[in-house]
């Protein structure tokens, strides 16, 4: 399975992306689907999650601005950034990790998208 992100790109503070994660193929059993951000220098470190089920979580500097969700039709999970603050910029990630109803697990990644926020 591969994930391809999209949506990055340059907005101003305050400004709004969307960003995109679509499977190349259906991917089976129960997941978790998130987003992760890195900074060059620095660990990469998770921004939210989304479970098969629909419940989320999300890093404290993000709760109230960024909005995970998914639609598993098209295998696709999304990460609407809304306020956004020039400490956001980073390189993102998506990533789903989950057990196949065979009982195999798996942990897939995007090739990140870059997202730059300027002041």
């Amino acid at each position: 399975v591969q994930l391809q992100a999209s949506g990055g790109g340059l907005v101003q503070a305050g400004g709004s992306l969307r960003l995109s994660c679509a499977a190349s193929r259906s991917i089976s059993g129960i997941n978790i689907m998130g987003w992760h951000r890195q900074v060059p220098g620095k660990q990469r470190e998770l921004v939210a999650v989304i479970g098969s089920g629909g419940s989320t979580n999300y890093a404290d500097s993000v709760k109230g601005r960024f909005t995970i969700s998914r639609d598993n039709a098209k295998n696709t999970v999304y990460l609407q950034m809304d306020s956004l603050k020039p400490e956001d910029t980073a390189v993102y990630y998506c990533n789903v990790v989950g057990r196949s109803w065979s009982f195999s697990t798996y942990d897939y990644w995007g090739q990140g998208t870059k997202v730059t926020v300027s002041s």
